[in-house]
């Protein structure tokens, strides 16, 4: 009998919670041996292995159950299909960040930052700078993708830690991604739990509002403290440099500007960065031709032919600087299509993963037995935190991490006559921040390709994600800013501020 084939009759049996834990397990340990074995090279393949074998394992096990393997299949390639939105994002911001580089608005970006930004308050400064955006645009990831690029430049041109700027850059780009009702996960959260876009947002405030002062402070303190990276940068010697390499001026910012204009204004972020992309390569071939040139090797196509080429070479495989500069030349080189191509095969392998255990019913089976054993209101609020983040490890998929247990967590919520707007903060505190936390998740895998800082490297350095949980899981304990429907008022089901 093949795996797909179902005796006629037999029904799917629900997986036990031994079943469902054991590819989590798996999971769990071939990262850490990936890690142990691999170091920081473990995303360039060994952890993509890890996630396969494991989502293999939980498909064995479906299939045990009574699953089919054909319907095991189609709901592998729904859950990548819901990503591809973000995978495309990807492959465009790789080509934006080569022609950027290339084209001189990176360049004048590090430049003009450099002369702006003080050593001494870079870190709150870029927090609070991403913060300010991300709100305006409703989106960390266009943020992180602009201006969080030039921001990693100022820091290196000033001799300061990648590790920490990325750090406040995500902070800044997650806080605005959290608060602004044009974001597409404060919209989410709030339709998956039952209550009303800025009843949301309102009750969010109590949350996020102090662990974003408290990010600061941290940012401050480190900024004061004066962490750096080992080998400090002549800043007067990168500027010259990028003043004598590229034709610097105002005219360099335009691809700059035009995309944050286009993301205010509420386009897609996928075009947008295309746009950015293109005009990046056009500002390149008009401002900076010699350069191209010699890129695209004018000695043997001539310079026509060189130009396009050189342009083309950056959407595909970014731009290599050659200044004789190794802090420019490290700055510079980045971007391409082809240098998302790991990160892709990252997301793919952990969406299968999470796939087959949404399907096979694991997934369910787990937060049923979490919901039994959280007797507690503050228990139940810090077992919602614990599971947003768990599915932001087992699916990769952020959007999953307020999906399943807003889902799950729903009727659970009404039961015991907590509004609906105590679920919508929850999730949004345990999964929105957390997915940039997690290497393989579609998040934390798009931050690590766009600042050039692994996940694992910024990780400690995100204060806000890192603050914000505990801080909502510390208020449920203490019953602040818990509301209750009182006894005998009927529950909504549409959980709103606005009362007739």
């Amino acid at each position: 009998m093949t795996a797909d084939a179902r005796p006629a009759g037999k029904a799917v049996r629900v997986p036990s919670l031994l079943q469902s834990l054991t590819p989590i397990v798996v999971m769990a340990g071939l990262l850490t041996l990936s890690i142990v074995l691999f170091g920081a090279d473990s995303s360039q393949g060994a952890n993509q292995v890890a996630l396969t074998i494991a989502a293999a394992v939980a498909a064995v096990i479906a299939i045990y159950n009574g699953e089919r393997w054909s319907e095991i299949l189609e709901a592998i390639v729904r859950g990548i299909s819901t990503a591809m939105g973000a995978l495309l994002i990807l492959f465009a911001i790789g080509a934006m960040i080569g022609t950027w580089s290339m084209s001189g608005t990176v360049p004048a970006m590090i430049y003009y930052g450099s002369m702006l930004l003080s050593p001494t308050i870079f870190y709150p400064t870029a927090c609070l700078i991403c913060a300010l955006v991300s709100v305006s645009i409703g989106s960390s990831w266009t943020t992180a993708g602009t201006i969080g690029i030039g921001l990693m430049g100022v820091s290196q041109g000033l001799g300061l830690s990648p590790e920490i700027t990325a750090g406040a850059v995500i902070s800044g780009a997650y806080f605005g991604d959290k608060m602004s009702p044009l974001s597409d996960t404060t919209n989410l959260a709030p339709a998956v739990a039952g209550t009303e876009l800025f009843t949301h947002i309102r009750h969010m405030v109590y949350t996020t509002g102090p662990s974003f002062l408290i990010a600061l402070g941290g940012f401050t303190v480190v900024a004061l403290l004066g962490t750096g990276t080992d080998q400090e940068a002549d800043l007067a010697e990168v500027a010259g440099v990028l003043q004598s390499n590229f034709r610097l001026g105002w005219w360099t910012l335009i691809p700059l500007f035009v995309v944050l204009g286009l993301a205010i204004a509420r386009f897609h972020a996928l075009p947008v960065i295309l746009c950015g992309a293109l005009l990046g390569a056009i500002f390149a071939v008009l401002f900076q031709a010699d350069l191209v040139a010699a890129y695209g090797g004018a000695g043997e196509l001539g310079f026509g032919l060189a130009l396009v080429k050189g342009a083309w070479m950056a959407l595909i495989d970014g731009y290599a600087a050659d200044t004789g500069n190794e802090v420019v030349d490290s700055l510079l080189s980045r971007g391409g299509m082809s240098s998302v191509l790991t990160t892709v095969w990252l997301i793919i392998s952990a969406l299968t993963f999470g796939a087959v255990l949404e399907h096979a019913g694991m997934l369910q089976r787990i937060i049923q037995g979490v919901i039994r054993a959280a007797k507690s209101t503050g228990a139940l609020i810090t077992s919602v935190l614990l599971t947003a983040l768990g599915t932001n490890i087992v699916t990769g998929d952020q959007y999953m991490a307020l999906v399943v247990p807003g889902r799950m967590f729903r009727a659970e919520f009404r039961r015991r006559r907590l509004k609906a707007r105590n679920l919508s903060r929850t999730i949004e505190d345990g999964g929105t921040l957390t997915s940039a936390l997690i290497p393989w998740n579609t998040c934390g895998a798009y931050m690590a390709t766009t600042l050039g800082v692994a996940t694992l490297a910024y990780l400690p350095w995100a204060f806000l994600n890192l603050v914000n949980p505990f801080v909502a899981a510390l208020l449920a304990f203490r019953g602040i800013t818990i509301e209750r429907a009182p006894e005998g008022e009927e529950m909504p089901e549409i959980d709103s501020a606005a009362r007739a």
